[in-house]
């Protein structure tokens, strides 16, 4: 696995984390500089075309996602909750960043094998190890594996309730895998809830944030993984009552940046049309 890189989504994600420790203003929305050992960029990575001021307000919008989640499980876990499933977990960290916390649940990462087998190599050379609260759960989404299964097979106890965090995600995946999935997620044990974020259509997009989001996408398509479903805020909650949650509701973007980015010095903030937040319970 020593020349497999994950994909330039997952790394770019980590690296913009990392860069608003290094770069941004304090207080820091966000504090993870572990995904950047993960990743071990080249040297001079700050000076990416992808970590330019351009960027900023998605890395803005990283970090608020991130923050939201984070802040969630804790939230859940004083409830009781204490499964945590990452669909799509890329270069999370929060099993090692948050020992006090992930050592008291169980955590639960879903993602392509390739990357599971490297990542599970980068935490042993690194020295953190797979601790038996973290389950890696290798699913060939392309092959057409059961990711629910996977699921179990790992371990996951389906009469416990669970946060299911599913972000930067939705924009990749058809409608009928988007209604699969939340279809699949309604049926978990009472008091669960599931996170996902979606991205609006372009032509809800804020004007200046616009042109950036459209550059994404064509990178996104030339790399293979184009950007193909959008949904407004009442599209993506009629979606989850559909499926059968008990109750959802939309975080806008501009909540977020409200809560986290106000009296910034810097200037630091998510833009407030781009990518919103589905919150549904069972």
């Amino acid at each position: 696995m020593s020349h497999y890189q994950p994909d330039n989504t997952a790394l770019r994600t980590a690296l913009w984390r990392a860069l608003h420790v290094q770069t941004d203003a304090p207080p820091h929305v966000f504090n993870d500089m572990i995904g950047l050992q993960l990743a071990a960029p080249e040297e001079g990575w700050q000076q990416r075309p992808d970590m330019s001021d351009f960027t900023r307000p998605f890395r803005a919008s990283i970090l608020a996602r991130a923050r939201f989640i984070e802040d969630l499980l804790e939230e859940r876990f004083a409830q009781g909750v204490a499964q945590y499933v990452i669909l799509g977990a890329g270069l999370d960290t929060f099993a090692q960043r948050r020992p006090d916390l992930a050592a008291r649940m169980q955590v639960f990462e879903i993602d392509q094998p390739n990357t599971q087998a490297w990542k599970r190599e980068r935490l042993i050379e690194l020295g953190f190890g797979v601790p038996p609260f973290l389950h890696l759960a290798p699913v060939d989404f392309e092959a057409g594996d059961d990711w629910w299964a996977r699921l179990i097979n790992a371990g996951f106890d389906t009469a416990r309730p669970a946060l299911v965090a599913s972000t930067g995600v939705s924009m990749y995946l058809t409608l009928d895998a988007i209604k699969a999935t939340l279809r699949q997620v309604a049926t978990l044990a009472p008091n669960s809830c599931f996170a996902m974020s979606f991205m609006l259509p372009f032509d809800l997009l804020d004007p200046d944030i616009r042109p950036g989001v459209e550059r994404a996408a064509a990178g996104a398509r030339q790399s293979g993984t184009p950007f193909i479903s959008f949904f407004t805020p009442a599209e993506m909650l009629a979606l989850a009552r559909e499926a059968g949650f008990r109750d959802a509701q939309h975080i806008a973007a501009a909540t977020l940046a409200e809560r986290y980015f106000s009296n910034r010095s810097d200037g630091l903030r998510p833009p407030n049309n781009a990518e919103e937040l589905l919150l549904a319970w069972t």
